[in-house]
């Protein structure tokens, strides 16, 4: 199918269950990352922080996308934004497989990500222990699930969002809903 023949499908069920989707996934992604940063107590390398982007630009996407698909938006704006999603999900994959790359030592990491995380908050002066507080270098994973770090598992997850944004902006319309 062509672009252009975004401008020719309608839209239905599919795509808002796919933008809903999406939504809720990105969401529950960044999330977490926020959540093993203010909860858990990781602190997120340079690398960390440039994977959370595509995020913090999807979920609002995906909020105006879901809201345009229930609402019956024309589809040109509906497919486009659901497209958009898919390619900005592409690109959270390419940052997450580097990021992964470098940790598994493939590849050299930025020259900013050699840090060594550390410092302590507690001396009483808290300006001088800021400035004391590094990220942690990019090429040490902060820990592994199943074989994979969480870099790994953001490749995973965008591969899954960008797949469904992708086939959500070129299926065709389901009029069940």
């Amino acid at each position: 199918m062509a672009i252009s023949d975004l401008t020719r499908r309608p839209t239905g069920f599919r795509q808002v269950l796919a933008t809903g989707f999406l939504l809720v996934g990105m969401a529950i992604t960044v999330g977490s990352a926020l959540l093993f940063q203010y909860v858990g107590g990781y602190i997120p390398c340079a690398l960390c922080l440039t994977q959370r982007i595509p995020y913090y630009v999807g979920v609002p996407l995906a909020l105006v996308a879901f809201i345009a698909a229930a609402g019956r938006a024309p589809a040109p704006l509906v497919r486009g934004l659901i497209l958009v999603i898919g390619l900005v999900m592409l690109v959270s994959l390419g940052l997450g497989i580097y990021h992964a790359g470098v940790e598994w030592h493939f590849w050299q990491g930025p020259s900013g990500c050699s840090q060594v995380g550390g410092g302590d908050l507690s001396s009483g002066d808290l300006l001088a222990d800021i400035d004391a507080v590094h990220p942690p270098s990019c090429d040490a994973a902060a820990g592994r699930f199943l074989g994979l770090s969480f870099a790994g598992w953001n490749a995973v997850a965008s591969a899954l969002f960008a797949a469904v944004a992708l086939r959500s902006a070129f299926a065709r319309a389901d009029r069940f809903a």
